[in-house]
């Protein structure tokens, strides 16, 4: 087994690495020239000298670092000359700092590093879309080291996975706890949406409302099974995978607190988790977690930054965010009965369909094995389901109404409003 896992740069993180098959970490900085796959405010402020710090650090544990670079657009500015500068820079000084492997998700950057950077290792990202043997050959052929396949597509699909991996001779990685709904229709919006975010040169700055999150996130409380039916692969079940010549698996998320990450570490390199399968798979919600830890001090800089941006946005009509995020966990640790609970113990036996069975032109209504399982893991607190609900009700009806972006009542003629 090797693990590939997100790093927050605490130092600690890779000390505690140290005693498990973690053979590599992977991040970036918030943004740069290319951009990646999560906002800015998902992610810890490192400066350049303290992420090469980090880098030196892990490798003086053995441990090499993936540097992202796995924007799904790049907005057509990697074929103007200003960007070429911009990324000619970047990665002249990715390449100095013992970064071993950079991950895209455009052939162009693949072919471009290969050519003008042989010394770094390329990783096709999730981002790719890698889900069936012609695609996965195609990158190969293109020059990847390693391809990541499309786990919101192909982590349930088992015989897929077995002729993908009998196809291509370079390395694959898994990704292993993702939390994205399978076969999920907003996902290439998303992806997009989150490469622009990240980019050092784009006017939003860093300022961005993640409607598919939200989307994502509200369906899941309203219907449980939408918990189950996702990609994760749970600790217990790496075996099926393992069985099938698949030995690398990608632990997320980036910038969650140490601790939670090298929960998700252990129980992944023990292939067994006794708890709520949240505390491995989600991005908030965390319970345990010191009020005053690192991870809850944002500061005033970061809400200026990406929450209130009058320009952008009606900061009025951004207090529901602020609501939603104390509901779910995301400013403070959880206290008392969880508002999501998900027994893992009780999906124990759910990868016995997926092992003959496809989900590819299957009507999840006719075969409801999710639903079962979901039925007999998934415990929601009714109260806070309700109130949370009601949150997301008021936000998506501004969003989509437009009303997130007015400062006055356009039904309204008087011209003081």
């Amino acid at each position: 087994m090797r693990l590939s896992v997100a790093t927050n740069f605490d130092p600690e993180l890779v000390e505690q690495c140290r005693d498990y098959p973690v053979t590599e970490l992977f991040g970036k900085l918030q943004t740069d020239a290319v951009g990646g796959g999560r906002a800015p405010y998902q992610l810890a402020k490192v400066s350049r000298r303290q992420l090469a710090k980090h880098v030196a650090h892990a490798r003086q544990a053995g441990i090499a670092f993936n540097y992202l670079l796995n924007s799904s657009c790049q907005g057509n500015r990697e074929i103007t000359r200003k960007g070429q500068q911009e990324i000619n820079e970047l990665l002249d000084w990715i390449s100095t700092i013992g970064v071993t492997a950079v991950t895209v998700a455009s052939p162009f950057m693949l072919q471009l590093i290969k050519d003008r950077y042989p010394q770094l290792k390329v990783r096709i990202s999730v981002f790719g879309g890698i889900d069936r043997v012609r695609k996965a050959q195609m990158w190969e052929e293109l020059g990847a080291d390693c391809i990541v396949l499309d786990s919101i597509l192909v982590n349930r699909e088992l015989e897929t996975l077995a002729k993908i991996r009998k196809a291509v001779k370079c390395d694959i990685e898994l990704m292993a706890n993702n939390n994205c709904l399978t076969g999920c229709a907003m996902s290439p919006m998303h992806m997009n949406a989150l490469a622009h975010t990240g980019q050092s040169w784009h006017a939003n700055k860093g300022f961005f409302i993640d409607w598919c999150f939200l989307k994502c996130t509200e369906m899941k409380l309203r219907d449980p099974v939408h918990y189950i039916r996702s990609e994760w692969i749970r600790p217990e079940d790496l075996p099926l995978y393992e069985d099938l010549g698949y030995d690398l698996f990608k632990i997320a998320e980036r910038d969650i607190p140490t601790e939670m990450m090298m929960r998700r570490v252990k129980a992944y390199s023990e292939r067994r988790y006794d708890g709520n399968l949240l505390d491995l798979i989600q991005a908030y919600g965390f319970k345990g977690i010191k009020e005053d830890h690192r991870y809850y001090r944002r500061g005033l800089g970061w809400l200026l930054r990406f929450v209130l941006r009058p320009g952008l946005a009606n900061p009025f009509r951004m207090l529901p965010l602020k609501r939603l995020a104390e509901l779910r966990g995301m400013t403070r640790p959880l206290h008392g009965n969880l508002p999501v609970y998900i027994d893992n113990r009780a999906l124990d036996g759910f990868m016995e369909r997926f092992k003959n069975n496809s989900c590819i032109d299957v009507d999840c209504e006719d075969c409801r094995w999710c639903h079962d399982f979901a039925a007999k893991a998934v415990t929601i607190d009714a109260a806070r389901q309700e109130a949370t609900l009601a949150v997301y009700d008021e936000l998506f009806a501004s969003l989509n109404s437009g009303s997130m972006w007015r400062y006055r009542n356009p039904h309204k003629t008087d011209s003081t409003d």
